[in-house]
């Protein structure tokens, strides 16, 4: 649930960062693994249209630089540092933006660097069985011609963003904002499922309260948990695109572009809002079921005090009954002596007197036990 759902980033270790200049590039020492390309999908697009389709950042670069109107979009799967330079200096992307795409592990975030717009999203998709979130890190730049998508995980699936857009050229033909806008939506629309989901445990979890499962509360808690990692995704989200429709007349955002972006902000708000709800929710289960349990525990102790007390009478009764049978048997014992000596042997009323001291004892015996309840 913590570090698991968090994919390491190609360079596992950062030394610390100097300090530098806007417009440096990031020049980090390149993993000796960096043969190996990250290099997903690259396409220029003029007009809404792919006109090429390169296999490489160079033909990329190559291919951008011969169309004046073109836009370049790249995608990235954990590419090593080397790539990430090659990219810095092309594009000129700001060094700390270049250092956080290579370190992963960011909060979702937005940051401008001139005309250059660095986005951080976290992807979400729900495990039923496991009843956990699994976040994908997503780094997007975002530039007048260009679009650099550099993705830490499996999700989101970018591909079908990208199908999404070329098969809707007016769209696509808005510009970057355009796909920066269809992967807020990619994402945002991928946070409804796992709210879903969360919510229908949350139903089990209820059952669960009121059939007295034992094992509910660790249920409860670890649920709360994901909730709240949850909220860390998406509750940034509301002050990203309150910052983006804030330069929407600077930059000069198509009209159609700016009800989009608000649409998506209207499905995060109706995200956090049942995310608030959820939480919540679980609170008052929790108590619900930490009442539950208590009142179990004293309906367990009063039963097993009515038990005690059950076992106290009887055991009243039957050292009352006891106490009687011993008096008699005492008095027996003695008159059972056969001493030479005895007063009472030859005694004419011996027998009569022994008889009723044994009735007026247990008699008395069992007034007395009769009266203090014992019997």
């Amino acid at each position: 649930m913590a570090e698991r759902r968090h994919l390491p980033s190609p360079v596992s270790l950062i030394r610390r960062r100097p300090r530098r200049r806007p417009g440096d590039v990031v020049e980090l020492p390149t993993p000796a693994a960096s043969a190996r390309s990250g290099l997903i999908d690259a396409a220029v697009y003029c007009a809404g249209m792919r006109e090429c389709s390169p296999q490489s950042l160079t033909e990329t670069f190559h291919a951008l630089r011969e169309r004046a109107d073109g836009m370049a979009w790249i995608g990235l799967y954990r590419p090593d540092v080397g790539e990430l330079n090659t990219l810095a200096g092309e594009f000129d992307l700001h060094p700390l933006a270049v250092e956080d795409a290579i370190t992963a592990h960011q909060r979702p975030k937005l940051e401008r660097y001139g005309r250059t717009l660095f986005v951080v999203l976290r992807a979400a998709r729900y495990l039923d069985d496991v009843e956990e979130v699994e976040f994908g890190e997503l780094h997007v730049f975002i530039g007048p011609a260009f679009v650099v998508t550099v993705r830490h995980a499996e999700s989101p699936d970018l591909s079908v963003v990208r199908k999404r857009l070329e098969n809707d050229p007016g769209l696509l033909a808005r510009g970057t904002e355009a796909v920066l806008y269809a992967i807020l939506d990619a994402v945002v629309d991928g946070y409804l499922p796992v709210v879903a989901g969360i919510e229908t445990d949350v139903d089990e979890i209820e059952t669960q309260v009121f059939d007295g499962d034992p094992a509910v509360s660790r249920r409860i808690y670890l649920l709360n948990r994901e909730v709240i990692d949850f909220q860390r995704a998406a509750v940034p989200l509301t002050s990203m695109l309150s910052a983006l429709a804030a330069g929407f007349d600077k930059y000069g955002v198509d009209e159609e572009l700016r009800r989009s972006l608000r649409d998506v902000a209207d499905h995060v708000v109706q995200v956090n809002e049942r995310l608030d709800s959820l939480r919540v929710l679980l609170r008052d289960i929790l108590q619900v079921n930490s009442i539950l349990v208590a009142q179990k525990q004293n309906e367990e102790m009063t039963a097993l005090s009515r038990t005690s007390n059950a076992q106290n009478d009887e055991v009243k009764k039957i050292s009352a009954w006891a106490a009687i049978g011993f008096a008699p048997t005492t008095v027996a014992s003695i008159y059972g002596m056969n001493f030479r000596n005895m007063p009472e042997l030859h005694w004419y009323l011996g027998y009569p007197f022994a008889i009723g001291l044994m009735v007026v004892i247990a008699g008395g015996l069992y007034y007395a036990f009769k009266r203090r309840g014992w019997l």
